[in-house]
């Protein structure tokens, strides 16, 4: 099954269930569930990128700080994909292509990436924490549009931004997450139409010292919702972050060794790989 990921950059669970009415209506409407997951530690997003896209916590991975620019040690979702001779393609911030494709990133070089041997294949990369979301759902869209990317990860920054900014309980943090989902409202309803399964999870949460990093409940609480025939929407099921890369190569039907939430997949996608 094709799946696509959203990582909506440092959205704290509690204002995803409280801000994000499109989502909720289509989670009330029975298509879709929204899950409350525990963030690894340390609540910082390079650490966490590389845990959703391996299944690695970061002391395992030994990427424990956003300071550390290298490629993994490990295999992805990407790597799993393509070698399985499915199409990748992201539209996210650098630090991604930095993690699976080439490090240091080279703006000129890398920004946008069309590259068969790379493990993310097609990509727009940026690099500017400012760069509006309404431009990476477009970057993606047209990845989509022009590639039909088997796995697609979608990765803005503007509701981490605010929150760096303006701090959890600001207005500002909060409409950047409504903001998100009136964006997720324009383009969701396409996707799931063309048959994707669709996850929009957050890397970790937000704090009112406008920072993350720690053991709050804000900072390591965030949503998963899911949507698309791939996923049992049992309300019980209980998925980690560890577990969301073997979650999505379940949906995509390429062998890995990932640990996975079986709960949260429905009877088609329950196939063990190995």
């Amino acid at each position: 099954m094709r799946t696509i990921l959203v990582v909506l950059d440092g959205l704290a669970f509690q204002v995803a269930r409280d801000a994000m009415g499109y989502m909720q209506a289509e989670c009330a409407a029975g298509r879709g569930q929204l899950y409350q997951l525990e963030c690894e530690l340390p609540s910082l997003s390079r650490p966490l990128y590389e845990c959703i896209m391996t299944g690695r916590t970061p002391v395992e991975s030994g990427i424990v700080h956003n300071g550390i620019s290298r490629l993994t040690h490990g295999r992805s979702i990407f790597h799993y994909a393509r070698d399985a001779g499915l199409t990748t393609a992201a539209a996210a911030y650098h630090w991604v292509s930095e993690l699976y494709n080439r490090a240091p990133f080279d703006a000129v070089r890398d920004r946008h990436t069309e590259d068969l041997s790379l493990p993310i294949q097609y990509g727009h990369f940026y690099h500017d924490d400012s760069y509006p979301d309404s431009h990476l759902f477009e970057d993606a869209e047209s990845l989509l549009r022009r590639y039909q990317p088997d796995f697609l990860l979608i990765h803005p920054m503007n509701i981490d931004d605010a929150g760096h900014r303006h701090g959890l309980s600001s207005p500002q943090y909060r409409n950047k997450a409504r903001m998100a989902d009136g964006y997720l409202s324009h383009w969701m309803p396409r996707w799931l139409a063309e048959g994707y399964q669709v996850l929009v999870t957050s890397d970790h949460g937000m704090n009112d010292d406008h920072s993350h990093g720690g053991r709050l409940p804000q900072e390591c609480e965030v949503p998963l919702y899911v949507f698309g025939s791939g996923f049992s929407l049992r309300a019980d099921a209980a998925p980690q972050q560890t577990e969301l890369c073997g979650v999505v190569c379940q949906l995509l039907g390429v062998p890995h060794d990932k640990p996975w939430c079986r709960e949260l997949l429905s009877i088609s996608t329950e196939r063990v790989m190995v």
